[in-house]
């Protein structure tokens, strides 16, 4: 089972960067759906901060459809959006064998409006003050939603102790 990210037509190679060491840290996919608003060459990566690139399983799909051919099991597509009516927490991930897709949209504008309105059923939020912010930010929102579903699989493939144990730092 694996848990993929993905972000339809990422703008800033920043969030891109920070999304993709969340990643190479919880053992998750990154899929980006072009266009991309920067360029994925060495020189770019690094300017980005995504010196984490290499540890990332990484697919770039044409567009929406491309992307869309790749999943197996359409009920595993999770759209992670702020107008969704079901919190992130009320979801149930655990679902042996089947791998989950969380995408997200543009920094600027989500989802395309009519596809996120064909899939309402699967879409979901993390709760925030609408008064206060337009939305969270794409690798925050990136990083809570993972780690959710990460939680409830038992934090999979993930190390359990660190290389300095704490009875050894005092």
């Amino acid at each position: 089972m694996k848990n993929h990210i993905v972000l339809f037509e990422p703008l800033m190679p920043a969030n891109t960067g920070n999304i993709a060491r969340t990643c190479a840290g919880t053992d998750t996919v990154l899929d980006l759906i072009e266009p991309l608003g920067f360029s994925i060459d060495d020189k770019h990566l690094k300017r980005a901060g995504l010196d984490y690139w290499d540890k990332v399983e990484v697919h770039v799909h044409e567009t929406l459809p491309a992307f869309l051919k790749t999943v197996p099991d359409m009920t595993r597509l999770y759209l992670v959006s702020k107008f969704a009516m079901q919190d992130y927490t009320d979801v149930n991930y655990t679902e042996a064998g089947a791998d989950s897709y969380f995408l997200f949209g543009k920094e600027t504008t989500g989802l395309p409006e009519g596809f996120e309105r064909q899939h309402s059923e699967q879409a979901i939020r993390i709760p925030q003050d609408d008064d206060h912010i337009r939305a969270l930010n794409l690798s925050n929102s990136c990083a809570i939603v993972i780690y959710e579903v990460l939680r409830q699989q038992g934090f999979p493939n993930l190390a359990r102790t660190h290389k300095y144990p704490m009875d050894k730092l005092k």
